[in-house]
């Protein structure tokens, strides 16, 4: 495998690139934040109903939703509001599905009580990984969001299990690297998501071979790749949560 590859932006192959939070950017959501990764931008924020949908009600605990979408000027092309379109396209309703089972593998549900959490991922700006994005980000926004109701009162203990990151991985130009920028993920030869926590275990993983076949060998590779940047990105989510 290539390991000679030089990327745009000059990063190592097994570099992120710079991700910051910026926490409480919606005041009236119960959590919130600001995700930077590199060029990609995206709102996360938790608001908390006391219910649940109806097939729940008869069953012990809450549960977690969320909604997912690209603003139009997120894009260089303008995207038209799902709104304006009658439906929501196929990718968005993958991706918040994605974000709901991610951020419910990361919580005990019947520690919340009969209560829905609403995620909410608003894309502002995108340039590869908004899907990562916004999962990193709405565990950073359900963190915040936990830790206010512990303090008022609304929630009697912790509900966390363990933290839960997603990071994208792919083979270029016969490298493997981590963190697909949009240039190295349309380039890419094969492109995967991996949303796992921070202690190892896989939650989801997608990927495919763009108009080509990977060994297990590279599949070995971009696992790898994929925990460091996990267990990095787990740093940093911990950090941002910590400052509330």
């Amino acid at each position: 495998m290539s390991n000679t590859y030089q990327r745009q932006d000059n990063r190592a192959v097994n570099e992120l690139r710079n991700i910051s939070f910026q926490n409480n950017i919606a005041p009236y959501a119960t959590g919130s934040t600001l995700i930077e990764w590199g060029d990609t931008r995206v709102i996360c924020g938790v608001s908390v109903e006391e219910s649940v949908p109806r097939w729940m009600q008869d069953q012990d605990g809450g549960w977690i939703t969320a909604e997912y979408s690209m603003l139009p000027y997120s894009t260089l092309d303008r995207k038209k509001r799902d709104v304006n379109r009658g439906k929501l396209d196929g990718r968005s309703t993958e991706i918040q599905r994605l974000i709901g089972r991610s951020m419910r593998s990361a919580i005990d549900l019947k520690k919340v009580g009969s209560k829905t959490f609403w995620i909410d991922c608003d894309v502002l700006q995108a340039d590869g990984g908004t899907r990562t994005a916004s999962i990193t980000g709405a565990y950073v926004a359900m963190g915040l969001a936990v830790n206010k109701m512990i303090a008022e009162g609304k929630l009697e203990e912790n509900p966390f299990l363990d933290p839960v990151a997603a990071v994208s991985v792919g083979i270029v130009e016969g490298a493997a690297l981590l963190d697909l920028c949009y240039v190295e993920d349309v380039a890419a030869e094969v492109d995967m998501n991996l949303v796992m926590t921070t202690t190892g275990q896989y939650i989801e993983i997608q990927g495919t071979g763009e108009e080509a076949t990977f060994s297990p060998d590279q599949l070995s590779a971009l696992l790898d790749l994929g925990r460091e940047g996990v267990d990095l990105l787990g740093s940093l989510q911990k950090d941002a949560i910590s400052r509330g």
